[in-house]
Order: structure tokens, then sequence, then C-alpha cells
């Protein structure tokens, strides 16, 4: 079954850690994210993408997100979420270099929970990439339901999954 709009966002459990404005290079201890308990009362964009620091996300799909924050925080999201099938010290690392700051939690998905809950799992072992990954999407989920998904396609590209296509939905 792959997540559909009106399905309940499956309860998994992400790790990141969080971004530090006092000491933006430090690598603090992770904290858990329990999509069912973090996710009720609160709208929440979540994005999903193959893997941290390849070309599409890093030049694309993430910066799109993270230029468009006052946007989406104006259209009433409380919370975003990158969820990679990478582990949480990669993704915080991936957060430092793209400047994210604290506007997008980097989450590592590094036993691709996400994935296999969703239907939404990518396997990319032809490719290197190992088979945890996800497939390239964004979701609004609102009050832990699913209200909107953009599910691309091709995964090298951004177009349903963009930072546009999700304001226009919200």
């Amino acid at each position: 079954m792959t997540l559909s709009v009106g399905d309940t966002f499956p309860q998994v459990t992400l790790k990141y850690i969080p971004f530090d404005a006092e000491n933006p290079d430090a690598c603090a201890a992770p904290r858990v994210i329990d999509t069912a308990a973090n996710f009720a009362g609160k709208k929440v964009v979540v994005i999903g993408v193959p893997g941290a620091f390849t070309p599409t996300c890093s030049a694309q799909h993430i910066p799109g997100y993270n230029a468009k924050i006052a946007e989406l925080k104006a259209k009433g999201v409380d919370l975003i979420v990158c969820v990679s099938g990478n582990d949480f010290f990669v993704m915080s690392a991936w957060g430092r270099a793209l400047h994210v700051k604290d506007n997008i939690i980097m989450a590592g998905d590094g036993n691709g929970e996400l994935g296999r809950a969703t239907g939404l799992g990518l396997d990319l072992t032809a490719a290197g990439m190992g088979p945890a990954r996800l497939t390239r999407f964004a979701a609004i989920v609102d009050n832990g339901k699913v209200v909107h998904i953009g599910t691309e396609p091709d995964p090298t590209q951004v177009t349903v999954s963009g930072a546009d296509s999700i304001l226009a939905a919200l």
C-alpha cells in the first residue's frame, strides 16, 4: 500500500540532531521524532528524498523549501521534516551544508522504517546506495492525516514534490 490522501500518517520513529544557533557546528545528542505524537495537532510538511548530498536533493529540492520557509509558515505550516535513508549524523551534516538551520528538521531513516510504512521505499542497491531509501515525495500532514501528497514519477526530478507545488496545495 502506498500512502494516499486521507490516510493516517504512519507512526514511525525518526532521529535528528537539533540545530544549535549558538554553536552551529556542534554535534548534539540525537532527538527522536515520533510521527504520531509529534504530528498531532500540527500541520507538517514531510519531504522524502533518496539521499543526502545527492545532486537533485542538494541543488533543487531542499534549497527550494529553505527559500520558502516564511511562505510555508504563513500558510500555517508548523513543522517541516526532511527524511532520507541516511543516518541522522549525515542528515545533520547535510543540513549544516545547506544552511537550513532550524527551519527544516533533517531526520534520518537509516533502517527504512518510513519507506516500508508508507510504501514509498526505494531500493537503490544497483546504484550502490542500498535498499533502505525513499522515493522523492512531499506530503502535507494535518493533525496526523495526509491531506496532500506529491510523489515524483521520476525521483531524479523535482516537480510535484517541490516547495512551489506544496505551497499551491496549502
